[in-house]
């Protein structure tokens, strides 16, 4: 089980490895509400392909992504895929699904 602060770490090393291509262009702010012990609040701002994940939330998220803290590391990982953890309730989306979409193509 991955503490909250670990989460974060994991989420900036994903983001640095993804392909630079994918992030071009992109400007969006997405939030998480993670739940359970390790739980808590961070955002991730994507910015023309710059991208900077900061601990607490965001006052102009697009999109907010709910899900259990344990479940995000498990997608992290790869163990969990977004689209079957969205059709099954453990990951909720508020806001632009295309963005959800875009994120899962990052982190996939």
């Amino acid at each position: 089980m991955a503490g909250f602060q670990e989460l974060i770490g994991n989420l900036k090393t994903k983001l640095g490895s993804a392909d630079p291509d994918k992030l071009k262009g992109m400007n969006a702010i997405y939030q998480f509400d993670l739940s359970g012990d390790n739980g808590g609040v961070l955002h991730l701002k994507v910015d023309d392909g710059d991208t900077e994940v900061a601990e607490g939330a965001s006052d102009s998220a697009n999109i907010t992504i709910t899900m259990s803290a344990d479940d995000f590391a498990s997608m992290l990982d790869g163990k969990l895929n977004a689209t079957s953890a969205f059709m099954a309730g453990k990951l909720k989306v508020k806001g632009d699904m295309s963005l959800a979409m875009k994120l899962q193509s990052l982190l996939g």
